[in-house]
């Protein structure tokens, strides 16, 4: 059904004339190509987990290393090492991989660039500071800013159509963003120097199927670059490392397969400082990691608008475990770029406490994303609070009902799941015309929760030894009132 309804979106976006001609990338083909979604019938639910966890294997490199410094690189914080590590990636690349390593010392550089079969290894005691002059993160890249391609300033760590890729070790990856360096950028409306200008315009070309080549957006117009952004790559691994200071989001795999983050430390609160944003992926494992975030700390996504459904190609088969959330807006959001669909999402063993975390699990979308959301689950999670909600299912995320694709969520599910305090057990929003379907909540606790469940445009809301406040729960629906 997910399927059905996402290709009749994308039918609907073309005859709007909201769907640009360029064709799908043929990675983007082949991952729809060898999408799991017609083994839909053979398992269900956590069933999948195994089979999803046999596909994802960190890649292997060579026990060669090629270390920085040996390339002119100085660990003074001042000398600029950019032409060391990119000497010593083109290295460790041309003898067939290995490791580039980063020894005690604080470096300073520009854009890092990976290639096939590099592992850049951060050692504890080193520091990789990323400089904060945008001139250096030209020339510009292909990329992709809040689930749109542009041409766009380089990420800090960057990969493009790459194998066998990983950042690894115990050091610090330092931003070095801040009130003075790129969180200015971020801007409100009616500010001379901010990204609202060229976000729109981006926007707009996304909309007119304005080819990629043609959205060109130097530093000029002030849209902000990842932190780590490994694009349409195969075999990645984001293991140990400490990352602060981002200019926006901070682990940003697209259009990846086989994808392991695993014991990664993100502390940082800048705007849309994300902590992870798998887009367009499939298989990938987030576990042991621990986010202190100025946003989601984990935010799934499939491209937004038009973009999304032109590339048409879902983030599919994540598991997430043993992770730590403190501060952020959502523990694990999905959305609200979920144009391509998400599917297969499985959340287990998580512990997410502060009263600067929002909530708990968060699917937020709208009528111009469309999209499926479908095959969530959450089981055995920990809250200790959250200031609004444990379950957050809204279609009514920025432009709300303003637009012709209809969301399409459905088959989630709560198991296990315990919380100490919040404003809202449940909140649930559909529309009236496009109901949230097939939510189950099952063996729960919800203590201390401040008000009233709200639980609006869904149907089939299922709820089994579940208690809220000491009683045993009860959710009625209700359906807004008609336009």
């Amino acid at each position: 059904m997910a399927e059905e309804i996402s290709r009749r979106d994308f039918l609907r976006a073309a005859a709007l004339g909201l769907v640009g001609a360029t064709l799908v990338p043929a990675y983007a083909r082949s991952v729809l190509a060898g999408t799991p979604a017609a083994l839909a019938g053979m398992e269900r639910g956590w069933e999948r987990v195994p089979g999803i966890l046999r596909r994802i294997r960190p890649p292997v490199f060579p026990a060669r290393d090629f270390v920085i410094t040996s390339y002119g690189a100085v660990g003074d914080g001042a000398a600029d090492c950019t032409e060391a590590f990119r000497k010593a990636i083109a290295a460790c690349a041309g003898a067939g991989g290995g490791r580039v390593v980063v020894p005690d010392g604080r470096f300073l550089t520009g854009p890092i660039h990976l290639r096939s079969k590099v592992n850049l290894h951060v050692t504890r005691g080193a520091t990789v500071a990323f400089a904060t002059d945008p001139q250096q993160y030209t020339p510009l890249v292909f990329t992709r800013w809040e689930g749109t391609e542009l041409m766009g300033l380089s990420p800090l760590i960057y990969a493009f159509e790459q194998e066998d890729i990983a950042v690894t070790g115990e050091g610090l990856l330092d931003g070095q963003a801040d009130e003075s360096h790129w969180w200015p950028w971020k801007g409100r409306a009616g500010g001379q120097t901010n990204q609202i200008p060229a976000r729109t315009r981006l926007m707009q070309m996304a909309e007119q199927g304005v080819p990629v080549g043609q959205r060109v957006f130097g530093p000029e117009a002030m849209l902000r670059p990842q932190f780590v952004q490994p694009y349409r790559c195969q075999n990645v691994l984001i293991e140990g490392v400490t990352i602060r200071r981002s200019p926006m989001w901070e682990l940003h795999p697209v259009l990846c397969r086989n994808v392991t983050v695993r014991n990664v430390t993100i502390e940082t609160h800048g705007p849309n400082n994300d902590g992870c944003d798998p887009e367009s992926c499939r298989d990938v494992l987030i576990e042991g990691c621990s986010f202190d975030t100025g946003d989601d700390c984990i935010a799934i996504k499939s491209g937004r608008n038009a973009d999304g459904r032109r590339l048409h190609t879902p983030s599919e088969d994540l598991v997430i475990r043993d992770c730590r959330m403190k501060d952020g807006h959502g523990g694990v959001s999905l959305g609200s770029e979920n144009s391509g669909g998400i599917r297969n999402v499985f959340i287990e063993k998580c512990r997410m406490d502060s009263p600067h975390l929002e909530r708990a699990l968060r699917l937020k979308t709208n009528a111009m994303r469309g999209g499926f959301l479908t095959g969530i689950y959450m089981r055995d999670v920990t809250v200790g609070q959250v200031a609004v909600a444990v379950l957050d299912i809204d279609f009514n995320y920025e432009e709300g009902p303003r637009g012709p694709f209809r969301p399409d969520v459905h088959d989630i599910e709560l198991r296990g799941v315990t919380s100490g305090r919040s404003q809202y057990g449940v909140y649930l929003r559909g529309f009236r015309d496009d109901l949230i379907r097939d939510v189950r909540i099952l063996g729960c606790t919800f203590e201390n929760v401040a008000k009233p469940n709200v639980v609006e445009n869904a149907a089939d809301v299922k709820v089994e030894n579940t208690s809220m406040n000491g009683q045993p729960l009860h959710v009625q629906a209700t359906l807004s009132p008609a336009a």
